[in-house]
């Protein structure tokens, strides 16, 4: 017996050593990543840095080995136009082979770099590195980041940049886009008494104060609760701590359930915040995205709207 608990212990630490030497790309990324950890790695093998700013920002300077695809609005890369519909995921084909031509494969690790809005302009940079993000899971890409404070933070800290654009050595993506993501109009509406809704537009929208050109209804979906997505971040676009987003989570959601939680927005901007940071930062289950948010549900559906009385 004493020989087989030595023999056994002896396994586990030569495993342990052979994980260690080999550093493989199993052991994942965080979802929200330091400009410390990005600086300690970015030669790191299996690291891809895709900046998502545009092309003239791109060009004055950036992070080193980083990979331009700029996300705009309605048509790049990252989202397209659909039944009129803003920010809608782009075809499988189309987004196959950006990733493909970015050199990302399942076994990456991406870390996705923005710009930060100066206030008090909306945070909508910060949003589109989200979305960005959230697309790359629904392709089947499982190691995804967000660089915390974004290129300006990077900046700021003194690190280095540059102007050289990095060569990419294309490969052929075969993933498998995950639809359970992605929810229908026809899906919220069975879902409105069993789900719980997340509003993560601003709160004068969400109560009929604001009306948003692309939902030109006041209010929000019926049973809807509010969890505005500018709240998640500091004026310098870091996110608060974890145990904030916490509060501010279980506040709203309460805590982990059973219960599937759908989020929305106007456009799916600000609704990929929101999945990000329950799904993949705070570790709640079920948790999906109506990609056609307010936009399409005022089409056809009525919003209510919350007022008071003296």
């Amino acid at each position: 017996m004493k020989r087989l608990i030595t023999t056994t212990r002896f396994l586990v630490l030569a495993m342990l050593v052979l994980f260690s030497v080999t550093g493989e790309a199993k052991e994942g990324i965080e979802p929200i990543v330091s400009t410390e950890w990005l600086a300690e790695n970015l030669d790191r093998e299996n690291l891809v840095i895709i900046d998502i700013r545009s092309g003239d920002a791109y060009a004055q300077g950036h992070i080193p080995n980083a990979v331009n695809v700029p996300l705009e609005v309605p048509f790049s890369a990252w989202t397209t136009m659909r039944n009129d519909l803003l920010m809608e995921v782009p075809d499988e084909a189309e987004l196959f082979s950006m990733i493909g031509n970015c050199g990302i494969t399942k076994d990456s690790l991406v870390v996705i770099v923005t710009e930060i809005a100066e206030p008090p302009a909306p945070p909508y940079p910060s949003a589109n590195a989200t979305r960005a993000a959230f697309t790359l899971f629904y392709a089947g890409i499982e190691n995804v980041a967000i660089l915390d404070g974004g290129y300006n933070k990077w900046v700021a800290e003194g690190r280095t940049v540059t102007n050289v654009v990095p060569a990419v050595k294309p490969v052929a993506y075969n993933g498998k886009v995950n639809e359970e993501l992605l929810v229908t109009e026809e899906y919220v509406k069975k879902s409105l008494k069993k789900a719980i809704i997340i509003d993560a537009r601003d709160a004068d929208v969400y109560f009929g104060v604001t009306i948003e050109p692309y939902a030109p209804k006041a209010g929000h979906i019926p049973n809807a609760r509010s969890l505005p997505t500018p709240w998640m971040w500091n004026e310098d676009g870091t996110y608060k701590s974890i145990d904030t987003l916490k509060e501010m989570a279980a506040g709203v959601i309460g805590k982990q359930g059973k219960r599937e939680i759908i989020v929305y927005c106007g456009v799916g901007g600000y609704a990929s915040s929101w999945w990000f940071v329950l799904g993949r930062v705070l570790g709640y289950d079920k948790v999906r995205l109506y990609d056609g948010s307010a936009e399409e549900w005022t089409r056809n559906n009525e919003m209510v709207k919350y007022t008071w009385t003296r």
